[in-house]
């Protein structure tokens, strides 16, 4: 993707927390009839391998999983917070008015190559997983042994595992960090106060830290 360096994140607990946060990745691969591309929620284990490895599982009767066996490369993307960036929120605004509307977002892009399995304690342990992940917030964790053991054998075997190994991890912020202050304070104030919405909140927390982060690095 283009990145500009003002735009760019290495630090993996960034990366890390924005897939655990944002689990559902988008899946993207090439295949006879064309692109390809799955909304599927992950696991991030980053400190398998090299760059860490993902996993997941889908439909047996989605096709997209037959592909990998002709060409295991794909694409995977996770996005973060984002929204709408007014240009009303510049103060200079209001002298030069030479400012334009843009669009801020956190985004990790993802490229690897897909093993699939359809092994059952593979695929037992990777929906165990993803339960105790998604459910620990619960008032009472609904758990995989809850339902009948048989109920459960016949899920799986409607699914096929995917494991997915990283070749390149890549992390875009895009938190106004090209702007002077006073327009970044402005735009943290204008998604506080003007939209007031819980993803404008999230954005103008997420904004702040990665500008706090950015002015250390100066």
């Amino acid at each position: 993707m283009y990145n500009p360096s003002f735009f760019r994140i290495a630090d993996p607990r960034l990366i890390a927390d924005l897939i655990r946060s944002y689990p559902l990745g988008l899946l993207i691969s090439l295949g006879p009839d064309g692109v390809q591309a799955s909304p599927l929620p992950f696991l991030f284990f980053p400190d398998e391998g090299e760059h860490g490895v993902l996993r997941a599982h889908l439909a047996r009767a989605n096709p997209h999983w037959s592909l990998f066996a002709q060409d295991p490369s794909c694409l995977l993307v996770f996005q973060g917070e984002q929204g709408y960036i007014s240009p009303s929120w510049y103060p200079g605004k209001a002298t030069t008015h030479r400012v334009v509307p843009t669009w801020n977002y956190a985004m990790v892009q993802i490229r690897g190559t897909v093993r699939t399995t359809d092994d059952p304690a593979w695929l037992h342990s990777q929906i165990s997983a993803l339960t105790r992940q998604q459910e620990s917030g619960m008032p009472s964790p609904w758990q995989v042994s809850d339902a009948p053991p048989e109920f459960i054998e016949q899920q799986k075997r409607a699914i096929v595992g995917l494991e997915i190994t990283i070749t390149h991890i890549e992390g875009k912020w895009k938190m106004s960090q090209n702007r002077n202050a006073a327009d970044q304070a402005g735009v943290i104030d204008g998604l506080r106060n003007t939209q007031a919405t819980e993803g404008s909140q999230a954005l103008a927390d997420t904004m702040s830290r990665i500008l706090k982060k950015t002015d250390l690095a100066q």
